[in-house]
This record gives C-alpha cells, sequence and structure tokens, in this order.
C-alpha cells in the first residue's frame, strides 16, 4: 500500500506541476497557448502512467479513484488513503510553482485556479454551465479509463488513449473554467490564490465527482459481458 501512496503523490506532482506549470509560464508568454498547455496535461498522465501506472492503477485524481470504485476496479477502502495521497502531491506542486512565479518576480493573481463568471482567462461560464461541463467531461473521461483499460481492449495503449482523452478536455474547456476534472487539481492551485478562487473551489470537487462517479458506473456496464 505504501508503494501505491508514494506513485499517487509522484504522479499528482507531475501532472499539476507539468500542466499548471506550463500554463504559468509558458501560457503567461504565449509561447505554449491553448493546445500547448492541453498537451502538457496529456503528456504529464501518458508519462507517468506508463512510470508508475503499473503500481498504482496511475489514478493521480480523486474524481478517478472514485470513479474507478463504481466501476467495480479498484477497493473502496483505499479511495480515501489515495485521494489524500493525491492531494499532497498535487500541493507540493503547487508550492514549488508558487515559489517558483515569486522567485522570477511574478505575482501569484489567479495562479492557475479554476473559476465561473470571472474575466480573468476567460472564465465566462455561468455556475450552472461550469458544473454541467466539469460533471460531462469527467464522465466522458472515465468512460475513456474504464474502456481502455477492460480486458477486451488492445493491451499498452491505455495511457497514451487516457492522455489524449486529457489533452482534448482541456482543449475544450480551458477557456470556459480553466479546466479542472480534477479535485486535486483545483485545491492546490486555489489555496494559493486564494479569495474567490477558494470560495469557488468546492464546485471543482462536485462536479467531477458526480460526473466520474456516473462514468465509471455506465463504463462498468457497458464493458460487462453478458
Amino acid at each position: 500500500m505504501t508503494k501505491k501512496l508514494v506513485a499517487e503523490v509522484l504522479g499528482t506532482f507531475v501532472l499539476v506541476f507539468g500542466g499548471c506549470g506550463t500554463a504559468l509560464f509558458g501560457g503567461a508568454h504565449n509561447a505554449m497557448g491553448l493546445v500547448g498547455v492541453s498537451l502538457a496535461f496529456g503528456l504529464t498522465v501518458v508519462t507517468m502512467a506508463y512510470a508508475v501506472g503499473h503500481i498504482s492503477g496511475g489514478h493521480f485524481n480523486p474524481a478517478v479513484t472514485l470513479g474507478l470504485v463504481a466501476a467495480g476496479r479498484h477497493p473502496a477502502k483505499e479511495a480515501g488513503p489515495y485521494i489524500a495521497a493525491q492531494v499532497v502531491g498535487a500541493v507540493a506542486a503547487a508550492g514549488l510553482l508558487a515559489f517558483l512565479v515569486k522567485d522570477a518576480g511574478g505575482q501569484l493573481g489567479q495562479f492557475a485556479a479554476n473559476g465561473w463568471g470571472s474575466e480573468g482567462m476567460g472564465n465566462r461560464v455561468s455556475i450552472g454551465g461550469a458544473l454541467l461541463l466539469e460533471a460531462v467531461l469527467t464522465f466522458v473521461f472515465l468512460l475513456v479509463i474504464v474502456g481502455t483499460t477492460s480486458a477486451r481492449a488492445p493491451t499498452g495503449f491505455a495511457p497514451l488513449a487516457i492522455g489524449l482523452a486529457l489533452a482534448l478536455i482541456h482543449l475544450i474547456s480551458i477557456p470556459l473554467t480553466n479546466t479542472s476534472v480534477n479535485p486535486a487539481r483545483s485545491t492546490s492551485q486555489a489555496l494559493f490564490a486564494g479569495g474567490i478562487w477558494l470560495e469557488q473551489v468546492w464546485l471543482f470537487w462536485v462536479a467531477p465527482i458526480a460526473g466520474a462517479v456516473a462514468g465509471g458506473a455506465v463504463g462498468k456496464y457497458l464493458q460487462r459481458e453478458d
């Protein structure tokens, strides 16, 4: 169990550091833009899923863990420790990013937080739109995860498909909510951004988890052999 938790800490750390770091540094200077940031999130999942996925399952996301519990792919008793490990990894990455931003003479501002109804980062979607968007995209994400890791799927390609799915999700939703589908990622950024971003972080737990649990349940039904 200890190795699994360490793997989840490391995987979530790399996801947040790589994805949010690209948004903060590359995106801020228009070097990466929407496509570059989206690919960064997808690539972190691909690389870490291959690196440590065989140890912990490569969740790196509380919503994924709970969705896989709903799909019957992960024991419920391990969900709490997994989620704690993911939050620890995400916050550690956010802390390092915050240090680097300040060390470079910058201001945290919104950091890479998620939100709705704000002019910053193009987040102009309403609270209802944010709930629906995050739930639907996480639902789709779990369908991809459950489907590509099923016994009948081609072996060895799941990390690629999952990473590409996450990149696609970011291409769709960065302009609207700055893309969560991951409560640990959202919490880590909100803790440093503070203010309204911390007040809104509840939605980025509720919507992804609801979507993930539904996606896990539907994925289980679709993959079940009659």
